[in-house]
Formats: C-alpha cells, structure tokens, sequence
C-alpha cells in the first residue's frame, strides 16, 4: 500500500518505520519540510521488499489510500478541514490522544473522543479508523517490548478500512486487535491516558506498552 503520514515528528518516524518494514510505500508530510526530509532519511534504512519514502508538502501530495494523522488533537481536524474533499475514499488513521491543557484528563466530551470528533469534521466519503495512538514512539522504532510484539488497537465503522490497517500493522511485525466500531476509540483513548499516568509511576519511560496475553 501507498501511505500518507502528515506530521513527520517522533511518532509518525515510529510508524513510517514499522511500515516500510513490512514493505509499504510512505509519503512524509509535514509543516517544516526539512522535519520530513529528516524523517525520510530515518526511515529508508528500514526498508524491504521495494518499499519507497519520499516526501511532499501538504498542498501538493498525492495522498495514498491510507493516511495517517500523527499529529495532535484539534490539529487532526484542522488538517482534515484543509483537505476537504482529497479525502474522499480514503483510510484516515487517527492517532491523537486528546489530553486537556492540564494532561490531568481527556479534552473530549464523556460521549466522544478525538476519532469520532474527527469523523465528523472530515470530508464525506472518508473512513476514519482509530489506531496507533497506545504505541509509543521508541516502541515503535523496536516494534517490539521485552520480546513481545506490540498490540495496536483498532476502532472504525467500516470493516474494510479496519482490514486495511490490520494489513498494515501485521506486515509491520505487530498484532492488531479489533476492538469494534469507532466509538470504541473512547476506551482506547481512556486506556492509553491511564498508560501515560503510569509513565512516572512505573519509571518505565515511555518504553512501555499496553498487551493482551492469553
């Protein structure tokens, strides 16, 4: 698959890396184009089966079929609006954890979460899957913690989009777990605010990950 992601910072080099490991194609987007032009060159050493990193900027990419916001809450939206229609029939991958100013809790209304107020600003047509945003940025380099293979959980409407995602997460060495319809994106969200909390509790450092074991 060709994939789009726009914000080139820690967590989109994380992403781009697992994808071009399982031998995706990705386009680095970003305000600072010399951010992205960095974050290329990060990623290409990562790469296999001909899989490709280049970048563009925002005005003139040509979008792959998935795009991957990894950028903050509110930005997401803001990006999308600017879009408009470009993303029709796309796979939008949301990311955002949506913390309030304080980081004492979610920006979200109870009855929503970034995913969803995403979805309802993006273009019609678009399909908005939840996913990516449970997984550090350093754990993603790895794709792994303590041998285990990251879990990235993921929340959307459409089965199709979901399967897309799925593809990508398992050709990049990780697990994914579908978690259900988008509104489940409320819980993924919670749960991953829950793991940030635990950051300075735990001294893990953001070296650690949240995995289902049976």
């Amino acid at each position: 698959m060709n994939v789009t992601i726009i914000g080139a910072g820690n967590m989109g080099r994380g992403i781009g890396t697992r994808l071009v490991a399982g031998g995706h194609s990705v386009t680095f987007v970003d305000a600072n184009p010399e951010v992205a032009e960095k974050t290329a060159a990060d990623v290409k050493p990562s790469t296999k089966n001909g899989a490709k990193v280049s970048t563009a900027s925002l005005g003139n990419a040509e979008l792959g079929d998935v795009v991957v916001l990894a950028v903050w809450y509110g930005v997401n939206i803001d990006i999308a609006k600017q879009l408009g229609k470009k993303l029709a029939g796309k796979v939008v991958v949301d990311i955002a954890n949506p913390l309030n100013s304080t980081f004492d809790g979610l920006a979200t209304a109870p009855d929503s979460s970034s995913a969803e107020d995403l979805a309802k600003a993006i273009a019609s047509g678009a399909k908005v899957v939840k996913a990516f945003n449970t997984t550090y940025a350093g754990t993603l380099l790895a794709g792994q913690v303590a041998g285990q293979p990251l879990d990235v959980f993921i929340a959307g409407d459409d089965a199709d989009a979901k399967a897309r995602v799925a593809q990508l997460v398992k050709d990049g060495g990780m697990r994914p777990v579908d978690t259900g319809p988008l509104s489940r994106a409320r819980q993924i969200e919670g749960m991953q605010f829950l793991h940030i909390v635990a950051q300075n509790t735990l001294g893990t450092n953001w070296g650690s990950t949240i995995k289902i074991l049976n």
